[in-house]
């Protein structure tokens, strides 16, 4: 037991010294501790009072961060918050907004209404054809939004010696495919996804496209005759590219319903198709350089009648040279070549008007007209 006793002593004295070891290192480590906590915050004091000092001596320049960079360059960050500003917006500010050419919107609508006639006639269905919207946009962008499954038909202005693109989606694929073949109706039409498109799929396609250029050749009619030609049919994009990706183009959107079934149909014509007839595109109205207004026409007529013009009548013309004519001096003659039953000529500024003779009437010298002037044809 005085063993035990002696072993519990000497354990308790060593934890006691461990224990007393422990507060003077841990009282040395709490005065280091604050030594440096005191020096950093001097430093900071001192940093603190150098900002302080630069601002007050001037205006310091701001530093931008990696996120206020790319909002500025407008870079996308998956939000989409970029897309219209910065070197983006500089970029997209060399497009032309569909907007500048107000006859396109008169050209679609003339269209809008000729397809749905001309589909109701195709399908033997009621057709109805709305114009959704009309975007100027990239035509490489174009190409990477189209969804796929697609038909793209390519077709060439002939008079405009360019080209064209028309989309048409699955929906309206499978759509027109069903009508065309006697589906019924009241029944959504089937949608196979991940098999190419038959033959004859594309063969009703192409039918309805060669059936909307038709109607687009005609929409263009009382602007410029143009004859748009069916050229190609196909499914990838990368093999319908018809201009480069950074030239723009005007996209208008058909929406085509037919009852419960229906799809879209998209138009494409390049900005250098256009460029032919981009003066007339430009008019606010249909025929605008040829219109006539009857009331200015009336008022011009009228006022023209009441116009005071200032005749002179020439008895002879002779030729000079300009010595002589300086060498004139007052008292000097010149003879003309005329009699007094010489006809006289009366004009207004350099324009001969009448032939008359010369005569007397009371007080006064007159001219009676005889005949109307001749203008020579050289003149």
């Amino acid at each position: 037991m005085a063993d035990e006793d002696e072993d519990d002593d000497a354990l308790a004295a060593e934890w006691e010294a461990m224990a007393g070891g422990d507060d003077e290192g841990g009282d040395d480590g709490g005065e280091d501790m604050a030594a440096e906590w005191e020096s950093m915050l001097g430093d900071d004091d001192e940093d603190d009072a150098a900002d302080e000092a630069a601002m007050s001596s001037g205006p310091s320049a701001r530093v931008l961060n990696q996120d206020e960079i790319d909002s500025l360059l407008g870079f996308d960050d998956g939000s989409g918050a970029g897309d219209q500003s910065g070197i983006q917006a500089i970029i997209n500010s060399s497009m032309v907004a569909y907007e500048r050419l107000p006859m396109l919107e008169v050209v679609f609508d003339r269209l809008v209404r000729m397809m749905s006639t001309s589909l109701r006639n195709f399908t033997s269905d009621n057709v109805e054809v709305s114009l959704d919207n009309i975007l100027s946009l990239r035509f490489g962008d174009y190409l990477n939004s189209i969804p796929l499954p697609a038909m793209l038909g390519v077709f060439k202005a002939e008079e405009w010696d360019n080209y064209g693109l028309l989309t048409v989606d699955s929906a309206l694929i499978y759509s027109i495919v069903d009508v065309l073949l006697g589906g019924r109706r009241g029944t959504a039409a089937m949608r196979i996804e991940g098999r190419p498109y038959t033959t004859i799929e594309r063969n009703l396609v192409e039918r309805m496209i060669h059936v909307v250029l038709g109607d687009l050749s005609a929409a263009f009619d009382p602007l410029s005759p143009v004859t748009f030609r069916f050229e190609r049919l196909e499914t990838n994009p990368r093999f319908a590219t018809i201009a480069r990706h950074a030239n723009a183009a005007i996209v208008a959107k058909l929406r085509i319903d037919m009852e419960d079934r229906g799809g879209r149909l998209e138009l494409l014509i390049p900005y250098a198709t256009l460029e032919p007839v981009r003066e007339l595109l430009l008019q606010m109205f249909m025929g605008e350089k040829f219109g006539r207004d009857s009331i200015w026409e009336n008022h011009l007529a009228n006022e023209l009648w009441q116009t005071h013009i200032n005749l002179l009548a020439v008895l002879d013309e002779q030729v000079m040279s300009l010595g002589d004519v300086i060498n004139l001096e007052v008292g000097n003659r010149l003879i003309l070549n005329t009699s007094p039953t010489s006809p006289v000529e009366v004009r207004c500024g350099d324009v001969p008007l009448f032939k008359g003779m010369m005569g007397r009437k009371g007080d006064r010298i007159a001219i009676q007209v005889r005949d109307r002037a001749r203008i020579n044809e050289e003149d």
